[in-house]
């Protein structure tokens, strides 16, 4: 049985990207808003969350804080997925409480497919 990925982004070329590179080895399900994802996430029962900072109605670190109060998913290692790739925001995202932070667009699916199997690596 395929691990589950959930891919909250709004940007409908970003997540057909992120899916064509993750689909053949994980079960991939996406969320295009904030607010969806948390309607849905604690349903689809996710092994890892790819977050984007930047969406509407309800940014990733607010998904973020919302994830870590809720029993089912506070444990779940959750990756910035974003372009906010400035000086400090990596330790300011990690800082946050997510698990590892990746800058888009994605250029390298090595860097994306090691952080995954890192994260999965060290959850309990």
């Amino acid at each position: 049985m395929k691990l589950r990925i959930a891919v909250v982004e709004d940007n409908p070329d970003n997540r057909m990207l992120v899916e064509a590179i993750l689909d053949e080895v994980y079960d991939i399900v996406e969320f295009e808003t904030g607010r969806q994802a948390v309607a849905e996430l604690v349903e689809a029962e996710p092994d890892l969350i790819l977050l984007d900072i930047s969406l509407p109605e309800m940014d990733g670190t607010e998904v973020l804080e919302w994830i870590r109060e809720q029993e089912s998913l506070a444990a779940l290692p959750v990756i910035a997925l974003t372009a906010h790739a400035m000086a400090g925001d990596r330790e300011k995202y990690l800082n946050l409480g997510f698990d590892d932070y990746l800058t888009k667009p994605i250029i390298d699916e090595t860097v994306l497919m090691g952080a995954i199997e890192r994260c999965l690596s060290e959850t309990p």
